[in-house]
């Protein structure tokens, strides 16, 4: 299948398993990291995360986590839809007043926040596999970033649901160092 179908059929699985949970179980998942995932991260590592959409695994407690916990926290920002992906500062986890909306209509930090290069990705995804590949929303953005930025550890947040066998893989497409989903870890245990 080719990477456009496969997306496709991804977003209709993710839609789906999102779908039947209840908003109870949906609150109590990623609510905080895992403990191995946490021996990854060292004092004032900055945390890069993405403010997720309604079926993406969300990051909102993580956000919450590392901000308590003396992170600084990251957010990916466009200047335009045409613009290359930065990440600049999230200030304010908890009632996100820094956040305006984007011009891919997601919400991220507002210009004038300090641009900032993270040290720790998450990452989104619609599709993995148990060996770190990935695939993404189709734009390239996370790819193109990390080719410019070298040595990131990147983490993947999914819903067991995302699991595949294989993906189709370009050369440019990036492996993941690990993938979290809400019963398990990937590339780290």
């Amino acid at each position: 299948m080719d990477k456009a179908n496969l997306r496709t059929t991804m977003r209709k699985a993710r839609r789906e398993h999102v779908a039947a949970q209840s908003d109870s179980i949906r609150a109590l998942l990623f609510h905080r990291p895992p403990a191995p995932l946490l021996t990854m991260v060292e004092p004032g590592t900055v945390i890069g995360l993405y403010h997720a959409t309604g079926h993406e695994a969300p990051t909102s407690g993580y956000m919450k986590f590392f901000h308590e916990s003396g992170h600084p926290i990251a957010l990916p920002h466009f200047a335009d839809r045409d613009a290359p992906m930065t990440f600049r500062r999230h200030s304010d986890p908890h009632a996100e007043s820094d956040l305006e909306a984007g011009p891919f209509g997601l919400l991220q930090p507002a210009a004038r926040a300090p641009v900032v290069i993270p040290d720790l990705l998450f990452v989104p995804l619609l599709g993995f596999t148990r060996h770190g590949d990935r695939l993404g929303q189709g734009g390239g953005h996370y790819d193109r970033w990390l080719a410019e930025h070298p040595g990131r550890t990147t983490i993947g947040l999914a819903w067991d649901a995302q699991l595949v066998d294989a993906l189709p893989l370009e050369p440019h497409d990036i492996r993941l160092d690990a993938v979290v989903t809400p019963t398990r870890m990937y590339g780290l245990d």
